[in-house]
């Protein structure tokens, strides 16, 4: 259960609150002075604390100050309509939300809801922080390509600062999984990272869910809401697919990055904010801003540092460790034995083109793992719709027994000759089944009088 503290010297809307807290299933403690508050506070661990701004001796600010030095309760302040620009001061501080007394008792049971998933966030943030290094750190994001390198090196120095990022691939590159691994590197990894699929909700419900609104801010607003920006406080916000972003929402968010506050929908008075923000797409953005899809003024904004994912077709190299990868997962996941794939197999998944690139390659993967025949996949267990399944070529007729006598330039030759008649002379697709660089495929073509 929820654990909430009441400081209240008002005893009889401190006890009104208490019961209400009861009845909406939170386990309430109620004091009547801000030093009992505190002696509380120090006494047992506390989710939330509602807490009057104004009191005789311990005032809500102190009791502010001693609930952010815990670092994992959360604070709403409680206050008179004539004092609600004090409240925003307290928010300022830290405070996450604030209530003008009397309480309205729907608000109240929102903004404790918003609360509690906000803490369970935090809660998992904390109890897999240590698996999260393993799942989520550089060394997570697989590959030796120069390409990965250069992504790595950046990744290191742009993840411990505040800088605001924006990570651009096709889809299916692991822009994500770059997000994840660049907050869970950083001095905010403590804080939640919360992340928004742009893409994913209408402009009308977009707006509310990202900036929050005020009770009464459109039809059905019956009550105060958070937006995204509001839950990300200390931490970091991950807006995906941040080029489906309508014009008019650019223009709010861009606000947010410049003042570092937010307006939500309904209300003239700002929040402030403390957020680092990560975007991501698989558009092209100067080409949306010069069709007007996009506002140059966010665009330069949110690309202070640029993080370019290559798609897999331009990394071969990284496959074999990707699929081994895969299979660990896959094995744990399903409670299957696969060890490895075969090298026919290997050959062949390194001459696809993959146009979703490791989502693919992972759900390929997945399949041969559940429907393949032994522990060692073959090309039988090629999933029957992958474009260019196809063996890897004999060298010879009779396979290896018709290699006999012959020199090991004789062998090189046949085999390059047999893999381009396999894929129609089509000379990039044999380089990668070959294993060898285009440059010394035309090279050996020359030598060996092949065309």
């Amino acid at each position: 259960m929820t654990r909430v503290l009441v400081i209240d010297d008002d005893a009889a809307h401190a006890d009104t609150i208490g019961e209400a807290l009861e009845r909406l299933g939170y386990e309430p403690q109620v004091v009547h002075s801000g030093a009992a508050g505190l002696k509380a506070l120090a006494a047992a661990p506390v989710d939330v604390v509602l807490t009057d701004l104004r009191m005789a001796g311990v005032d809500g600010m102190q009791i502010l100050s001693a609930a952010r030095d815990r670092g994992d309760t959360e604070v709403i302040i409680l206050t008179g309509h004539g004092s609600v620009q004090s409240a925003v001061a307290a928010m300022a501080a830290g405070a996450t939300h604030y209530l003008t007394k009397p309480v309205n008792k729907d608000e109240l049971e929102q903004v404790l809801a918003r609360l509690v998933e906000r803490l369970e966030l935090k809660r998992r943030n904390s109890e897999l922080e240590a698996r999260l290094d393993e799942r989520f750190g550089f060394d997570r994001i697989i590959g030796n390509s120069p390409p990965m390198q250069a992504l790595y090196r950046t990744m290191r120095q742009v993840a411990p600062t505040d800088v605001t990022l924006l990570i651009t691939g096709e889809s299916g590159t692991g822009k994500e999984l770059v997000a994840q691994a660049v907050h869970q590197n950083s001095r905010r990894r403590a804080q939640p990272l919360v992340t928004l699929n742009c893409a994913a909700l209408p402009e009308s419900l977009l707006e509310s869910e990202l900036f929050g609104h005020e009770k009464g801010a459109f039809t059905g607003a019956t009550a105060r809401k958070i937006g995204y920006i509001e839950y990300a406080e200390g931490g970091t916000l991950f807006l995906d697919e941040v080029g489906e972003m309508p014009l008019t929402t650019q223009v709010k968010l861009l606000r947010v990055l410049d003042q570092r506050e937010v307006v939500r929908l309904g209300s003239t008075t700002p929040v402030p904010v403390d957020i680092r923000v990560l975007a991501a797409t698989n558009k092209r953005l100067l080409e949306e801003v010069s069709e007007g899809r996009f506002r140059d003024d966010l665009y330069f904004r949110l690309k202070v540092v640029q993080l370019e994912l290559p798609p897999l077709r331009e990394r071969v190299v990284d496959i074999p460790p990707l699929v081994e990868a895969c299979l660990i997962e896959f094995n744990e996941r399903h409670g299957t034995s696969v060890g490895a794939v075969s090298p026919e197999i290997m050959r062949v998944l390194q001459a696809q083109p993959w146009p979703g690139n490791v989502r693919e390659l992972r759900n390929v993967i997945e399949n041969m793992v559940v429907t393949g025949a032994g522990e060692v996949l073959q090309l039988s267990d090629l999933p029957p719709g992958l474009s260019g399944g196809v063996p890897a070529p004999p060298v010879a007729e009779g396979g290896l027994s018709g290699l006999a006598g012959h020199t090991a330039k004789e062998v090189e030759r046949e085999h390059i000759r047999a893999t381009l008649e396999l894929l129609d002379g089509h000379r990039k697709k044999a380089a990668l089944m070959l294993g060898i660089g285009e440059r010394t495929l035309f090279r050996k073509l020359k030598e060996y009088g092949l065309t």
